[in-house]
């Protein structure tokens, strides 16, 4: 894995997925914490940004927040998949370098 780019904000507040996922190569990864799990839910205005995003790319979100936010598993985006604290640490050993997008 090259990049774990972690997104925090709201991609309904913020263009920082977008930007993210417009540099995103092959192979890396996006997380989407804090805020950033709103981008997850299906049928949501900005659903079109994590569709549109690159194939190779995987994206996932950390189950944590999404149980904070009050949104479950079968609301997500299909090709978005969830992980827990412990992904997340191995998601980050995994990567070549670790990019936070504030």
């Amino acid at each position: 894995m090259a990049i774990l780019h972690t997104v925090s904000r709201s991609a309904y507040q913020d263009a920082a997925l977008a930007s993210c996922l417009k540099v995103a190569l092959p192979g890396c990864v996006v997380l989407l914490i804090e805020d950033g799990v709103y981008a997850a839910r299906a049928g949501g205005e900005i659903a079109h940004v994590i569709n549109g995003a690159a194939a190779p790319i995987q994206v996932y979100a950390l189950h944590a927040d999404l149980l904070a936010r009050g949104i479950t598993s079968s609301e997500l985006i299909e090709r978005v998949q969830v992980v827990d604290y412990d992904g997340f640490v191995r998601l980050a050993c995994e990567a070549d370098q670790v990019l936070a997008w504030f």
